[in-house]
C-alpha cells in the first residue's frame, strides 16, 4: 500500500519537529459556497532544513511520538520571513 503525500506549509519549526498547515476548499452541504478549511499535521525534520513559511511535502510514517505521524520528505519552496 502506497504512503499518503500531502503538501502543505511550515507554520511552526520546532528542534526535529514541523507543525504543517494543510489548507483546501470544501463546498458547502446546503449553500454550496466554498468554505476553506485546513488541518495541522506534525512531520519529522531530521536536518533541520525547514523554515517557517516554506512549502513543504510530507509523507505519511509510522508512529515516531505522541502527535508526530509524518515525515518531511523535501522542501519544495522557501516562504517570507520578515525576520
Amino acid at each position: 500500500m502506497a504512503k499518503k503525500e500531502i503538501v502543505g506549509r511550515a507554520v511552526s519549526v520546532y528542534e526535529k519537529t514541523v507543525v504543517v498547515k494543510v489548507s483546501r476548499d470544501k463546498s458547502h452541504p446546503l449553500y454550496l459556497k466554498r468554505i476553506k478549511r485546513s488541518t495541522k499535521y506534525y512531520a519529522h525534520d531530521e536536518e533541520g532544513k525547514v523554515k517557517e513559511g516554506d512549502i513543504v511535502r510530507i509523507r505519511q510514517t509510522r508512529p515516531l511520538s505522541k502527535l508526530k505521524r509524518w515525515r518531511v520528505v523535501e522542501v519544495l519552496s522557501g516562504g517570507e520571513n520578515n525576520d
